[in-house]
């Protein structure tokens, strides 16, 4: 009788952890993605030939989770920082923390979902859901054209067109429930400068599906740097162009994509107006075509062109930017695959230049 009572209330609790166990949940995740070739884009001064990191996704880790707190309401968080496969370093670069592309905590039900802390601006998940090379800060020409800029720090070839970092920090963020297949998302970033009317950040995105039809929309209001990426808002160069002058970013992006199943085309156009000291303005337009051809279940071919041209008192003479990335990708399972790239990339400051890659990514 005493082994029955005991084997009983063992059930008993494991029933009960179970039961909790399905009401919450904590899961490990990242990507490891790594790439060797030669590299070279315009306006650098040699060929690299190199291992590297993040051909196709910038590697990550990070923990998620959720809480079921009843009546289809959710708590939720996300901690994940990145890492540099080619090395073991922490973060995209020096100045990165251990958790510098998720940091927040909220809530989700049937009213939508709330969202505190460090998350993806505005501008990046339209642009990164919009082009055949996803968030490649190496090689998608939209993601180039839009974060990246080149040249050494304090002197670059090229500055990024969008102000403020890919991730901002210190928001806030209200995303409505999806209905009839459109859903919109609200952000802001108070700039805790103590002042009610200081600068800050804001903005919005909207996503709309409807079968093979894709469209998207963003807008950004940047008027503070983010703690992450220096104290200019935009780059801290001082010459040849004073990027470091500018005080103020509105952007608008639209894009749009089609599954006509024998390929997925997309079509994208952003345009950033700059505001800088001294009453200098830069403006740039950067427009994209690309596509997604499957070549089986497991490949695909991938094509993608973007065009920057910049102009404005700030830059004097316009200045322009144009990449074409072709690659293959190749699916081995769920989790892996191997990738080639080659690209092309010219500054109108300089001559063009190529860059050719494999890679692996594995998702874990």
């Amino acid at each position: 009788m005493k082994n029955t009572k005991i084997i009983a209330l063992a059930a008993m609790m494991a029933a009960a952890c179970g039961a909790a166990s399905a009401q919450s949940s904590v899961v490990i995740n990242g990507v490891v993605d790594l790439y060797a070739g030669s590299l070279k884009y315009s306006g650098d001064p040699a060929r690299r030939t190199v291992v590297n990191n993040g051909g196709l996704t910038t590697s990550q880790w990070g923990f998620m989770g959720m809480e079921d707190l009843g009546g289809g309401t959710r708590a939720e968080f996300s901690l994940s920082g990145f890492f540099q496969g080619d090395t073991g370093a922490q973060g995209r670069f020096g100045t990165d923390t251990m958790f510098s592309r998720h940091a927040y905590v909220g809530l989700s039900g049937s009213f939508g979902k709330v969202m505190l802390g460090r998350f993806g601006a505005p501008s990046f998940l339209p642009a990164v859901q919009f082009n055949p090379f996803g968030d490649s800060f190496q090689f998608s020409p939209l993601i180039l054209h839009t974060y990246v800029p080149s040249g050494p720090v304090g002197a670059r070839t090229w500055a990024a067109t969008t102000a403020g970092d890919s991730g901002w920090s210190n928001q806030v963020s209200y995303g409505t429930p999806v209905l009839n297949g459109f859903q919109a998302n609200f952000f802001i970033q108070p700039g805790e400068t103590g002042k009610p009317n200081g600068p800050k950040n804001y903005g919005a995105n909207a996503f709309y599906t409807n079968g093979p039809l894709g469209l998207t929309a963003a807008y950004t209001n940047v008027e503070v740097s983010n703690p992450l990426s220096g104290a200019a808002i935009l780059d801290a160069t001082a010459a040849p162009v004073n990027y470091g002058s500018i005080t103020g970013q509105k952007g608008y992006f639209v894009g749009a994509r089609y599954d006509f199943k024998v390929l997925k085309a997309f079509a994208t156009y952003r345009r950033n107006s700059n505001d800088a000291a001294g009453n200098k303005e830069m403006n740039d337009r950067t427009w994209t075509l690309s596509m997604s051809v499957p070549t089986s279940a497991l490949g695909a071919v991938l094509v993608s062109y973007a065009d920057t041209s910049r102009s404005g008192s700030l830059v004097g003479a316009g200045r322009s930017r144009d990449t074409l990335t072709a690659g293959y990708n190749h699916k081995l399972s769920v989790r892996t695959d191997l990738y080639a790239i080659y690209m092309s990339d010219r500054l109108s400051t300089a001559q063009r230049e190529s860059s050719y890659v494999a890679g692996i990514r594995h998702r874990f």
